[in-house]
Formats: C-alpha cells, structure tokens, sequence
C-alpha cells in the first residue's frame, strides 16, 4: 500500500497544526482524493497591488504547487473583486466606468503575477458576474428570517447566527441588534449587522432583484462565488490575516446560515508583511509596488524568491537588504548550475549521490508537509547544494550524474519557481547558439587568436551572456 501523505496545516478555525485531509475523508492512496477544493480570496482592483498583498498571493501560489508537487489534483479559485466602495469611488473619481476602471487594474495585478512566475488557477470568478448567486443566498436568508431591511438595503442579524465570531473568537456579549455598518470594512471592536445588498445610488451599478434595485455588500461577493463555482463545502480557504475579520466572518455567517452545511474546513491566513520594521505607509516612504522595486532593479525573481521564503504564519519583515540577500542567494543557485554543465570525468556513477539525493527529498517534504516551512525546506535545498558541490570538488560525478542532478533541480522548481526562471535573460540567443559560440570561442583560444575569442566574450555578454572558464573548460550563465 502507497504511503499516505500526511501533509498539516495549522487551522485559523480550530487553533490546531491538522491533518490536511481533501473531502474531509481519508484515503489511503492520494490519487483516491478527489480535486482540493481551494478558494483565495484574490484583489479588490482599485489600485496596484502592493507587496504585501503579493506576499499572500505568492503563498497561495506556493500551496498549489507543493500540493500538486504532492500528488493532489486541484480545484482553485481565485476571485477578483470589482465591485465595492473602493472601486466605485475610483472611478467616479476619474469619471469612467466601473468596468473600465477595474478593467485597468485586473490587467495590470495579472501582468504581475506571470511576471512573479505564479502559476494559474482553475478559476477567476468577477463579482460582477455572480450576481445571480448572491440572489440565491439572500433568497434563502429572507426565508429563513436571518435578514431585515432598512431604507432598500438588505442587512444580516448577527444576533440570529448564534455560531457568529467562531473563526475570530469573538466575546458575543456586548453585541446589540439593530445597529448597521453600510461600509465594506470596519473594526473588531465595533461589531454590527452587515450590509448584504445595498439600496441604489448609481444607475450604471446596480442590479434589479427581488429586494430591489441595488448593488451587493462586500462580504456577501465571496460567499456567491463559492457556491457558484464548489457547490458545497471547499477544503480551504486563503487569505491575509486581516481578512479574518470581518470579511471571513461574515462569508461563515451568510453562507452557512443559507445553505446549512459547513462553509470551509480548512482556513489558512498568512500574517502581515512589515517594510523596514512598521507597517506600510507611502508617507514613511516605505510603500512598494512591484514596478517601484523594478525601478530599482531589483528582479521579479529575486522579489519571489523573498516572499516565498519566510514561514507564512510569521510576520515578514521586508528590507531592500532582504532583497539584496535573496539575489546572493540565486547567484549561488545560478553557479551551481552552471557546474553542472561542465564536463565530468569520472568513468563511474557517484553512489554516495544517490543517497544525497534521497536525504534531500526526504529532509524537504518532512519540513513542507509541517505547516508548509518553506524556510526549512529551502535550508534542506542549500545543504544539497552544498553536498553536491563537494561531490564535485572531489570529481566524483559523471556526466550522467550532473544530468540527474538537474533533474531533481527541475523537479524541486515545480515547488519553488525561481531556479529555472522565465523571463530573465535578455538575450535573443537560445542554448544552442551559446554553446555554439562558446565552442568557437574555446577553439579561437587554443589557436592562440585571442583577439577573436575577446571579440565573442564581448558579443556574448552584450547578449547577457556571462562566461567562466574553469578547470573542466567553459561555462555560461545569464546576466541578472
């Protein structure tokens, strides 16, 4: 019998590290599990996002890859929110549409992403395109009773929903009924009823209901697009940990309290991200987006290379420094696997590798399946180099173990994403064409025309070529 993969993750809603199980039934093979059904909750496309939203979505980004990585099949849903005071007030302050206005931003935040190298996901739901799912939960909540009107908009009784506050921990007490919150967001320390549907005030957003004509609240977007897409109970649900609440409380409350089954099993949150100890602010000067940082040049890879490596349950601590030192780190990724591409010598396969590569992927998966830590897991990579490295300084790899060597590199980057990086020379050359012109570089040199081998280096380099000669002959990597 296959072993099972006892992957953990510690869950907001229970306080607990817990068995990561997909349909909430064990299996004994990962293949009898059905799709994990994730669902992200992805940007309110008012403005660029910035850092450390990005540190969220490259965590999600991270998580369907370890879990793909580990034989799961994948059901993920990342949403865009364009609809909601934010982008209303947007564009009625640049006096466009709603569509075009968010239009511009979803552009822009997916140009991002592939830039960041994330994967994509199986959906993309709109908010504006599940408005008939939001109908159907306030239909079901008006019969229910957990609903009441005031002045054309829809508002939820928390005092009706007796498991309100159960993912935040909130003290119930001093909850009052009948007070009302029209705004999307609002502070835990001033609990309110909630705005499902919100009376008209703009012909050019609004939707005719049952209840009227109107727009949705927030918090009810998420719950529609859920159930559009799942159906039923998801696996998990992602997001920063100041979406717990109120939105994820409030996503439990209308959604279980219409449908009657449990919302998600799984909730996972990723802590805040700091810019030089404090929180973002532009006036600190300490506020980026991504295009700030290219402007500063440092690379896509580099940025996903610090976001990802810190443990998501931690606050991050995002420094220039840090990304400086990330850089450093790739740099000694990029040298080892330029190594790899020298000529090996020796007649026979390396048996001590095959036991270096078993300890590594033993070592990674045992840190990644413990609440997805990345930052060991990375550790474990770095001592792999390190070992390999020595097997080659003692020239006992053969070409066929530099070539297995690069297997599991490819292998790993399923995970990682940043070792064989899209995107990141500059050349116009492919491998083929460098290789060609190294060889006749090599062949220039040992003809003593070092002029003509100067000229090619040269040439090479303008293309963001780099060449080292070592004791094994020539080898190239990209320019950063």
């Amino acid at each position: 019998m296959e072993e099972r993969v006892a992957l953990r993750l510690y869950n907001t809603l229970t306080c607990r590290v817990e068995e990561f199980i997909p349909g909430g039934e064990k299996k004994d093979k990962i293949e009898d599990y059905p799709p994990v059904t994730i669902y992200s909750c992805g940007p309110t496309v008012y403005s660029y996002a910035h850092i450390g939203n990005f540190r969220t979505f490259l965590f999600n980004d991270l998580l369907r890859r370890y879990l793909k990585f580990r034989g799961f099949r994948l059901n993920h849903a990342m949403n865009i929110t364009d609809i909601d005071d934010k982008t209303i007030a947007g564009a009625r302050n640049e006096k466009i549409s709603l569509r075009n206005f968010t239009g511009r931003f979803t552009g822009i935040f997916f140009e991002n992403l592939k830039m960041l190298n994330a994967e994509d996901v199986e959906h993309v739901p709109r908010a504006t395109e599940s408005v008939d799912s939001m109908i159907d939960i306030l239909t079901r909540l008006h019969e229910k009773g957990f609903i009441y009107t005031k002045e054309g908009s829809l508002y939820f009784s928390i005092e009706k929903f007796h498991a309100y506050g159960k993912l935040c921990r909130l003290d119930r007490s001093g909850i009052k009924t009948g007070l009302r919150y029209d705004t999307d967001e609002y502070e835990k320390d001033d609990v309110r009823d909630f705005a499902l549907w919100k009376a008209e005030d703009d012909p050019d957003v609004s939707w005719d209901t049952p209840f009227g004509r109107g727009r949705p609240g927030w918090h009810i977007e998420c719950s529609a697009m859920i159930r559009k897409i799942f159906r039923g109970t998801i696996d998990m649900h992602t997001g920063g940990v100041d979406l717990i609440f109120p939105h994820h409380e409030n996503e439990i409350a209308q959604s279980e309290a219409a449908y009657g089954d449990k919302f998600v099993r799984h909730w996972v949150h990723v802590e805040h991200l700091l810019v030089d100890g404090a929180k973002m602010s532009k006036s600190k000067g300490n506020f980026y987006v991504l295009a700030d940082l290219l402007e500063k040049g440092y690379s896509p890879r580099s940025i996903r290379y610090l976001l990802i490596s810190a443990h998501y349950k931690k606050q991050m601590n995002f420094t220039l420094t840090g990304l400086e030192q990330a850089g450093q780190a790739l740099a000694r990724i990029d040298n080892f696997t330029a190594r790899l591409k020298d000529r090996f010598s020796s007649p026979e396969d390396c048996k001590e590798l095959r036991e270096c590569i078993e300890v590594f992927y033993k070592n990674f998966t045992d840190s990644v399946d413990d609440d997805i830590n990345i930052s060991m897991g990375i550790g474990a990579f770095f001592d792999f180099i390190h070992a390999v490295n020595s097997l080659i300084d003692g020239d006992r790899l053969s070409a066929k173990d530099a070539a297995g060597v690069m297997d599991v590199l490819r292998d790993i980057d399923r995970v990682f994403g940043f070792i064989f990086f899209p995107g990141e020379t500059k050349s116009s050359l492919d491998e083929k064409e460098i290789e060609r012109l190294v060889n006749e570089r090599n062949s220039a040199k040992e003809k003593k025309n070092f002029t003509e081998a100067d000229t090619i280096r040269d040439s090479l380099l303008k293309e963001g070529i780099i060449l080292e000669d070592t004791k094994s002959g020539t080898r190239w990597k990209l320019k950063k």
